[in-house]
């Protein structure tokens, strides 16, 4: 039900061109392929992953980095004026054009998110990066840990801010760094997070707090105040 409401809800914001593709996608070696054949391939690869199938991930990959990509340089050159997306967003919307919402476990869909929140950040990444970023022109760089990182060109330095100390930050804590991965680029609840992992709601909370707590010390120079 939630990926239904949530369907609804991004349809709202597709151009035209957006839903052309929604119909018709090209496959990997130029041929056309239906809605319904590319989300039965991709949720027949899931499955496999799920089932212990180490290829069908590198097969994902190909499939989910393409379309990820193409819908962040829509957004970001801003069709809209003003226009800017939350990565979260981003990556339900394209959850919800390559994926047969109606055939896939939970489980099959929370590995979805999970690939897909490791490609949004490398994404946002090299965009911010190709962009000459890091200039600060006097401005000093406050980071919002409270939302989820926004493809617009302003948040370009927040985006490499946080990416670099969520680096850092991993090599301290791990696990923790992927509790924020997936919280921030892929926008899984605590319970989703706690599922996926094999850790308890209370050990993802606690978690999410001290790693926030930690990134916001590291990018902001202050702690964060209750």
């Amino acid at each position: 039900m939630r990926d239904f409401v949530l369907l609804r809800r991004y349809r709202r914001q597709w151009t035209p061109k957006t839903r052309h593709t929604f119909r018709i996608f090209v496959g990997a070696h130029g041929e056309r392929l239906s809605i319904d054949a590319r989300t039965a391939e991709i949720t027949n690869l899931l499955k496999a992953w799920g089932g212990g199938d180490e290829a069908a991930l590198a097969q994902l990959t190909e499939h989910v980095y393409p379309e990820l990509r193409l819908m962040a340089r829509r957004y970001m050159k801003n069709e809209v004026p003003g226009n800017s997306l939350q990565a979260t967003v981003l990556v339900h919307e394209v959850y919800l054009r390559l994926v047969d919402v109606t055939n896939v476990e939970w489980q099959a869909r929370a590995q979805f998110f999970a690939i897909a929140a490791q490609l949004m950040r490398r994404i946002l990444v090299d965009a911010a990066r190709r962009r000459g970023s890091r200039r600060s022109d006097g401005i000093p760089l406050k980071v919002s840990l409270d939302e989820s990182a926004v493809l617009a060109p302003e948040s370009d330095r927040s985006i490499l801010a946080l990416d670099d100390a969520l680096t850092a930050f991993a090599s301290v804590d791990q696990e923790q760094a992927r509790f924020v991965e997936l919280r921030f680029y892929a926008g899984m609840t605590v319970e989703e997070i706690g599922s996926l992992t094999g850790n308890s709601v209370h050990r993802v909370r606690h978690g999410l707090r001290h790693a926030l707590a930690w990134l916001h010390r590291e990018v902001n120079g202050t702690d964060i105040h209750p």
